[in-house]
C-alpha cells in the first residue's frame, strides 16, 4: 500500500501503512520506543515507512500540546535596511543554535503592515514577539501584549510598559557634531530624519540639536528635514534643500544610513560627486556600512553594534523562558571618523 495523492500525510496514514496503533507509530516518531519497550525493529520500520512517505508532524497539535512552539517573531521596517538585516541574521543563527525557529516579517514602515504581519505570526503560535515599532499610539501594542509577551527593537512607545533593546543615539550625535563642526570650520548644517514621531527621530534630532549648540551655531528653522527612514526620502530632501538654497549645503547629516543611499544617488544623478571630493560638502550618518571605507571621500559615521542589540534581544527570549524579568537597555555606538 502506498500513498499517491499529495494531501499531507498524517500520523494515521503512517500507522495504517504499518500495520500499528497511532499512539505506538506516535511513540516512535517521538522517540520513546525504549521507553515504552518498542521493539527496536519495529522502530526502525516505523520510521523508514514514515520518512520514504515523507511524514511530517503537525507542529501546530504540537505546540499546542506542550504550550510552546519555539517559534519567535520578529517584524522590521525594511528587510534591504542594512541594520535591521545584519541583526536579524546574527539573531537567527542564535535562535537556530538553540532550536529556536526565528521567522522575519516586514511593516515597510506602515502601521497597518505591520499589524498585518503581527496578526500572522501570532496565527502561526509564535511564543515571543520582536517588533520595531511604526506609530505612537499604545493602544494596539497593549492589546497584543495580553496575548504574547513583546519586545521594542531599536523604537519604543512612550507610556508603554514593554522592554525594548535600543542605541545610544543621542549622546554619539551629539559628540559628532561639534566635532566635524570644528574640524571643517562650519557655519552651515542640514539634518535629514526619518517619521517625526518615531522615538529614534527624536533622540537623533535631539542629540544634533545638542551638538550645534556646543558648535555655537545657531539652527536655522529650514535646517531639519524629516520624510520617513526609506532612500527616497534622502533623495527628495536633498533636492528639496538645494532648490531653496540655491546651491548644495556645506554639510548633511542622515539620520539613518537608507536616507544616506538616497543622498548619494542624487548627488550621483546631478553629477556632484565632485563636491565631496573637493570637500566642498561633507556627509555624516548614523549607521554604518563597510563600504564607507572603500570609497575616495570621506563620510563619518556613528556605528551600530549589531551583534550586541542581537545578543541582548536573545537574552530577552532566555530570560522569557526561564521565567525570569527584564529591563530595558541602551547599547553604546562606536564614531567612525574618517579623515
Amino acid at each position: 500500500m502506498t500513498i499517491t495523492n499529495k494531501k499531507r500525510v498524517t500520523l494515521n496514514d503512517i500507522a495504517k501503512l504499518c500495520g500499528l496503533s497511532t499512539t505506538t507509530v506516535s511513540m516512535i516518531l517521538n522517540n520513546r520506543g525504549e521507553e515504552f519497550k518498542i521493539k527496536a525493529e519495529t522502530c526502525q520500520r516505523v520510521k523508514a515507512i514514515a520518512e520514504e512517505q515523507g511524514y511530517r508532524a503537525n507542529v501546530y497539535a504540537k505546540s499546542l500540546k506542550m504550550q510552546r512552539s519555539n517559534v519567535i517573531g520578529l517584524v522590521i521596517p525594511d528587510l534591504t535596511n542594512y541594520g535591521f538585516a545584519y541583526t536579524a541574521k546574527i539573531l537567527e543563527k542564535q535562535c537556530r543554535e538553540n532550536s529556536l525557529q526565528l521567522i522575519i516579517a516586514c511593516s515597510d514602515d506602515n502601521p497597518q503592515q505591520e499589524k498585518l504581519a503581527i496578526e500572522r505570526l501570532l496565527d502561526r503560535q509564535i511564543d515571543f514577539l520582536i517588533t520595531s515599532p511604526t506609530h505612537q499610539d499604545p493602544t494596539y501594542y497593549k492589546k497584543i501584549s495580553q496575548q504574547i509577551p513583546i519586545l521594542q527593537l531599536d523604537r519604543y512607545v512612550p507610556n508603554l510598559a514593554l522592554n525594548y533593546v535600543i542605541s545610544n543615539d543621542r549622546e554619539k550625535i551629539a559628540t559628532l557634531i561639534p566635532h566635524l563642526a570644528s574640524k571643517y570650520q562650519l557655519t552651515e548644517f542640514i539634518y535629514f530624519g526619518g517619521q517625526r514621531t518615531l522615538s529614534p527621530s527624536e533622540s537623533r534630532l535631539a542629540g544634533f540639536l545638542q551638538g550645534l549648540e556646543q558648535a555655537n551655531i545657531a539652527i536655522q528653522n529650514d535646517w531639519i528635514l524629516h520624510r520617513t527612514y526609506q532612500p527616497e526620502s534622502g533623495y527628495q530632501m536633498l533636492a528639496e534643500t538645494e532648490a531653496k538654497l540655491g546651491r548644495l549645503p556645506q554639510a548633511i547629516f542622515t539620520a539613518s544610513y537608507t536616507l544616506l543611499e538616497g543622498v548619494l544617488r542624487y548627488l550621483t544623478e546631478h553629477q556632484k560627486m565632485d563636491l565631496l571630493l573637493n570637500r566642498q560638502l561633507h556627509l555624516a550618518t548614523f549607521d554604518d556600512h563597510d563600504i564607507l571605507n572603500a570609497l575616495p571621500f570621506h563620510i563619518h559615521s556613528i556605528k551600530q553594534n549589531h551583534h550586541q542589540i542581537a545578543q541582548h534581544i536573545f537574552s530577552h527570549i532566555k530570560r522569557y523562558f526561564e521565567g525570569k524579568k527584564s529591563h530595558n537597555e541602551k547599547i553604546e555606538c562606536d564614531i567612525i571618523y574618517r579623515h
